[in-house]
């Protein structure tokens, strides 16, 4: 046997470089999208057709199915979409992971792409080190691009010469001689394949090259197809281990809805392939079946493939669409819900790792960030209702109070170190800013989630210890908590439109509204001390809400100020640019 370590060294880094060349051609289309990325993930909630589009259109932009299921199983993780709605994207990913194989067998396999990519680097390597962004995300685009491909032609080196080697010819072989179990086997192999090499655009080039160099035939091929179409299911899943109850049913519906494509298209398979065969046949009479062992027809069975897998993933989605109802019965019947009603807001699904991208790990950051204004509202109801409520109902309230500011505290740890993960990555200006932003943004939510815990603290000392405030200061401390929560919508409207320009008008009209309260409130308490209304200790009190509010109220608008990218000077009757 001629198939020594060395050349299996030289195939897996082949592979190695392939793989790199994905990452970054993948990195930079993701740059060069930005901001259409996000308005693409947007749009995903709105009909199961629209997330088809999504889940197929940001797997175009991602190159990778996983990437876009992941992010999906993250968002209804973060309750942003629900697991209904995540459906379609996932359905759309599978159909737009078939695009990174049309790629390969164009332009790996009909045509001598080598020599093209070793000149597009040279073309677009000196924009590099251009000033301008735009330029650079595109080199990188570029360059990523023509490494790929060199990676492909390594691989097709590095794969052995059937001649040289019929020992492992015939190993293969062995296995094809079972029938329909043989197409089992090879499914499998393909996920395992998936798996080994964490990206079904890896696996499925490689599949593209064993075919080309005749190690397997086209049958064998689609076979491995499938199970690459089951592996690319896995790294969702594996995701959703930390994530709650949704996201785990968003990841088993993407495991179930391949699972059952890939068990109907192995009833159907022999029509089926000799259907893709007439199909290639027919815009290519002179080469024949792709069933031959010709170097021509092992081209031309590549393209084969990618029709195959293309037409096997639309077809599923339109044979399976009228049944996401019973699937997602079934999904959630197997994964039931579980008792904690606040489990949606503790900070778990980041912990899966980075998205394939900093824009995209950047994005999926902002949405916890919104998760967080969010947080920080439910504190404000739940103060509100520990102020006013009836007495048997103030436990309640305190432990929800505790409970959610120690989740603010676990946001702002993990946040801030997922943000520090995303920063050691290469990042373009507008990216650095917009993590210097956020990093201040979380330090300010976690204080104003840390002033609501304190003033519930405030309010059980004075019930332990009887202090009571004259009607006229509740009803004070009341105004302003409306005030306050009007301030907080504000922010959270601004949240949505993070990267866009914000009207900070609102905000500022608001905080100058708060600082006006706190004037005249702290002249009604004066008043009242002088006039012996209340007691120094009851005034303490009222004091310690009053200025703790307007602590929140200056929070509040430091985080618009993040989110406009803009700061402000403040003066109590004056806010200007500085």
């Amino acid at each position: 046997m001629n198939y020594t370590l060395f050349d299996f060294l030289q195939l897996i880094g082949a592979l190695g470089i392939f793989i790199y060349g994905m990452k970054i051609f993948s990195d930079g289309l993701q740059k060069v999208a930005g901001s259409r990325l996000r308005s693409i993930l947007k749009g995903m909630t709105t009909s199961r057709l629209r997330g088809i589009f999504t889940g197929f259109t940001a797997t175009t932009i991602t190159q990778s199915s996983s990437t876009t299921t992941v992010m999906v199983v993250s968002f209804v993780n973060a309750g942003l979409i629900t697991f209904v709605e995540s459906t379609g994207v996932i359905m759309g990913a599978n159909i737009g992971t078939t695009v990174t194989a049309w790629m390969v067998s164009i332009f790996g396999f009909k045509m001598k792409i080598t020599p093209i990519a070793i000149a597009m680097i040279g073309i677009f390597f000196p924009f590099m080190f251009f000033g301008k962004e735009k330029l650079k995300n595109l080199a990188e685009t570029m360059i990523g691009f023509g490494i790929l491909f060199i990676g492909l032609e390594f691989i097709k080196d590095a794969v052995p010469n059937i001649q040289d080697n019929p020992e492992m010819f015939a190993f293969l072989d062995s296995f094809t001689e079972f029938g329909f179990a043989s197409m089992v086997i090879f499914v499998i192999i393909g996920t395992l394949l998936t798996l080994l090499t964490q990206s079904s655009s890896a696996a499925t080039a490689i599949t593209l090259v064993m075919l080309f160099q005749g190690w397997i035939t086209f049958p064998i091929a689609a076979a491995m197809v499938l199970g690459e179409n089951i592996g690319t299911t896995v790294t969702a899943n594996i995701a959703a281990i930390v994530g709650n109850v949704h996201a785990k049913r968003a990841a088993r519906f993407h495991f179930i809805f391949n699972v059952f494509g890939v068990v109907w298209m192995l009833l159907l398979i022999n029509p089926f392939l000799m259907g893709i065969d007439n199909v290639m046949h027919y815009f290519q009479p002179e080469i024949g079946s792709i069933f031959d062992d010709s170097q021509e027809a092992r081209a031309a069975a590549t393209l084969g493939i990618s029709l195959f897998h293309t037409t096997f993933n639309v077809l599923n989605v339109l044979l399976l669409i009228g049944f996401v109802p019973a699937i997602t019965r079934f999904v959630e019947r197997f994964q039931k819900e579980e008792e904690d009603s606040d489990q949606v807001f503790r900070l778990k699904f980041i912990s899966g790792g980075l998205m394939s991208s900093s824009e995209l790990s950047i994005a999926q950051a902002f949405k916890e960030i919104e998760l967080f204004g969010r947080l920080i509202e439910k504190m404000h109801i739940s103060f509100n209702g520990l102020f006013f409520k009836k007495q048997n109902k103030q436990e309640k309230f305190l432990k929800k109070i505790k409970k959610r500011e120690q989740i603010t505290d676990n946001i702002e740890l993990e946040v801030a170190e997922y943000l520090t993960k995303i920063s050691s990555s290469n990042l373009t200006e507008t990216s650095t800013r917009k993590i210097r932003l956020m990093h201040s943004m979380i330090n300010d939510l976690e204080r104003i989630g840390d002033i609501y815990f304190q003033m519930s603290k405030t309010f059980e000392l004075m019930e332990n210890e009887e202090i009571q405030l004259p009607q006229e200061a509740i009803d004070e401390i009341a105004n302003m908590l409306d005030v306050v929560r009007e301030a907080i919508k504000i922010m959270r409207a601004n949240m949505e439109n993070f990267g866009d320009e914000i009207d900070l008008n609102p905000a500022i009209e608001i905080e100058q509204e708060i600082n006006r309260k706190r004037d005249m409130m702290k002249d009604a308490h004066y008043k009242r001390l002088e006039d012996g209304v209340y007691n120094s200790k009851a005034g303490v009190t009222y004091l310690d809400y009053l200025t703790r509010l307007e602590k929140i109220g200056d929070h509040i608008f430091n985080v618009n100020e993040a989110l406009a990218g803009k700061k402000m000077k403040i003066h109590s009757d004056l806010i200007t640019e500085g």
